[in-house]
């Protein structure tokens, strides 16, 4: 099991604020896999605003450890999954225009989609994590659309830590559980 995926998206947001090349996307991913990073996560945009698809198709060329490609399941980012055919593809829920996630799935909302959608990335071998927040009916319902595992939103988490560490914590606790 991967204990350690890099996600490299803010490599590519200083290269493209400067233009160019530099910091090359390639390099600082296979420098962070000689480091010890057992995978790579890279998260594309619509407006490609940090890793772009063609970054996607060079990396999948170059890497030796996992490669885990989060994103919202968009026609354009399904076919880039399934031509790639990453270790593992998280679907996040995130709309075009949104700055960073902000949110989880909701599964019971959104089953029949997602059921589909997970159903042709595993035609490919592919490993399916949900972005997910720790409400633990959505939770549930990860494993009825055939998910193999989640990935926790920690939004609230970091926005209550002041609040107190053990009660912000409790629920992600329970949803580990």
């Amino acid at each position: 099991m991967t204990r350690l995926s890099l996600n490299i998206n803010k490599f590519a947001t200083l290269r493209n604020a400067r233009g160019g090349n530099l910091p090359n996307i390639i390099d600082a991913a296979l420098d962070c896999e000689r480091f010890g990073a057992e995978g790579i996560t890279v998260h594309p945009r619509p407006d490609e605003r940090h890793i772009t698809y063609n970054d996607i198709y060079d990396l999948s060329n170059n890497l030796t450890t996992e490669f885990n490609i989060e994103g919202y399941p968009s026609k354009q980012f399904l076919k880039t999954i399934l031509e790639v055919s990453p270790g593992q593809c998280t679907l996040v829920p995130d709309s075009p225009d949104v700055l960073t996630s902000d949110q989880g799935w909701d599964t019971i909302k959104h089953k029949t989609f997602l059921k589909e959608v997970i159903s042709e990335l595993k035609t490919k071998g592919i490993r399916v994590s949900l972005f997910m927040e720790n409400d633990l009916k959505k939770i549930d319902c990860a494993k009825e659309v055939n998910a193999d595992r989640i990935e926790l939103y920690t939004g609230p988490y970091a926005h209550n830590f002041n609040k107190g560490k053990e009660s912000s914590i409790e629920a992600f606790v329970n949803a580990a559980e």
